[in-house]
């Protein structure tokens, strides 16, 4: 087993439209803290601070319940963390819906709080304002597939592209967000027959999650990769078990705690 340790080059939108062209696949994961960007930054080429943040740190039963106030505190926080991944923040729910001019000031904000480039949500209905934002100099990677900020009135998170005309509003919402000027786009629980084709015909990065092997790159939200949940989607492969190590961990600790077996002589001043 490797790890990176050698200083390496900053990554920019531009270093994974390399990579689609020299067809080195895009490793990604999700980081909400410092902690997390620090202990796993350098291994990844992008952090996307997401937010699924709410769910998974806050035990928000939604998405749509994180603000502009809460990713700005986790955006920084990996931010002064890891200098070197390229860091991707997602504009929340309501952080764009009211106008071109809120949602170029929020994508503004992320981008002085340290982040290199903005994720948003959203494929034809979306893509005029990916492109006022694209157009005030903001790099801008996509997302389309499942949405999860738009599953509010469903309540249900399913796969993309049963249906003849599911798969050509997917395949359409790549191109509208594509042409906007997204550098890349995350393409989230697709099925294999609506991404058949997909990476070859665009240009830019696509990177899955829950869209199968053929996309440029995979995203997954780090805690469920690590283990540190029972239940995860179909699509997350754990490679290790966070959860029962820290327990484990835990209840070692507090049985020496209550033997009087810690801390001994050599964990204390004299």
């Amino acid at each position: 087993m490797s790890f990176a340790s050698e200083v390496r080059k900053k990554v920019s939108p531009l270093s994974l439209i390399r990579m689609k062209q020299k067809g080195e696949k895009i490793v990604c994961l999700t980081a909400y803290d410092g902690l997390s960007a620090a202990l796993y930054g350098d291994l990844v080429d992008v952090l996307l601070v997401g937010d699924s943040v709410g769910m998974v740190r806050h035990l928000a039963p939604h998405t749509n319940q994180v603000d502009m106030s809460m990713m700005m505190f986790h955006v920084q926080s990996v931010v002064r963390a890891c200098p070197s991944s390229l860091i991707v923040a997602d504009m929340p729910f309501g952080s764009l819906e009211i106008s071109d001019e809120q949602a170029i000031e929020n994508a503004l904000s992320f981008i002085r709080a340290g982040a290199d480039a903005v994720k948003i949500e959203g494929g034809q209905g979306r893509a005029h304002t990916i492109h006022k934002i694209v157009s005030a100099g903001i790099p801008v990677m996509g997302h389309v597939g499942m949405q999860p900020q738009q599953t509010l009135m469903s309540k249900s998170f399913r796969s993309v592209g049963r249906t003849d005309e599911e798969i050509a509003t997917f395949r359409g919402d790549l191109t509208a967000v594509r042409e906007a000027g997204a550098f890349a786009i995350v393409v989230e629980a697709v099925t294999n027959q609506a991404m058949d084709g997909m990476s070859e015909r665009e240009s830019c990065p696509l990177i899955g999650i829950g869209a199968g092997a053929s996309c440029d790159g995979q995203i997954l939200v780090a805690e469920d990769m690590l283990g540190c949940h029972h239940k995860v989607p179909k699509f997350v492969r754990r490679y290790g078990n966070l959860r029962d190590m820290v327990r484990d961990a835990v209840t070692r600790y507090g049985e020496d705690v209550r033997s009087s077996n810690f801390p001994l002589d050599d964990e204390s001043y004299s």
